[in-house]
């Protein structure tokens, strides 16, 4: 007889199931990439923390038969996406960590023609922590060594993190 244990896992499936986010943040595309949408959903957990979901359409390898890319995607301190997404400030660093430490460093997606889906869990911030930041999105894949961000590239995307 086998038994089933209850584990992290079977949590986070059971809240992705319900999909019951706390926040949400819709992603647009800057002006060079109108394509590209998607949302960011952030669920509270029992174990403290946050697990993220994420699904994102049109990023730019779109075009490219069976390519796979990264794409650094991060939460920044402010929830201003506008101006090409100039003000969304520095990525989320409450307790002054070098890059890759901070907050706000996230998973990068990976693209596979323009298509990216990902779930994750970060013990670093709750959801209460993040409400009125952005989720930003960066042309490039996160090298998590250089400082003060990654080396990452321009911000192709941007979404302000919401209560839903």
């Amino acid at each position: 007889m086998q038994t089933q244990q209850i584990t992290p896992r079977v949590t986070f499936i059971q809240l992705l199931e319900n999909n019951t986010p706390q926040a949400i943040a819709w992603v647009t595309g800057s002006p060079e990439y109108p394509q590209i949408s998607g949302l960011a959903k952030f669920y509270n957990t029992p174990y403290g923390g946050t697990l993220i979901e994420s699904e994102f359409f049109g990023l730019p390898n779109i075009s490219v038969q069976n390519s796979t890319t990264y794409y650094a995607m991060h939460i920044h301190e402010f929830g201003n996406c506008s101006d090409s997404f100039q003000h969304t400030g520095e990525h989320y660093n409450p307790s002054a960590q070098p890059h890759p430490f901070h907050a706000g460093d996230l998973l990068p997606l990976l693209s596979n023609q323009g298509y990216a889906w990902s779930s994750f869990y970060d013990k670093r911030f709750q959801v209460k922590d993040i409400i009125g930041r952005s989720v930003v999105i960066h042309a490039q894949a996160d090298d998590f060594t250089s400082q003060p961000a990654g080396n990452s590239g321009i911000k192709i995307g941007c979404g302000v993190i919401r209560v839903v």
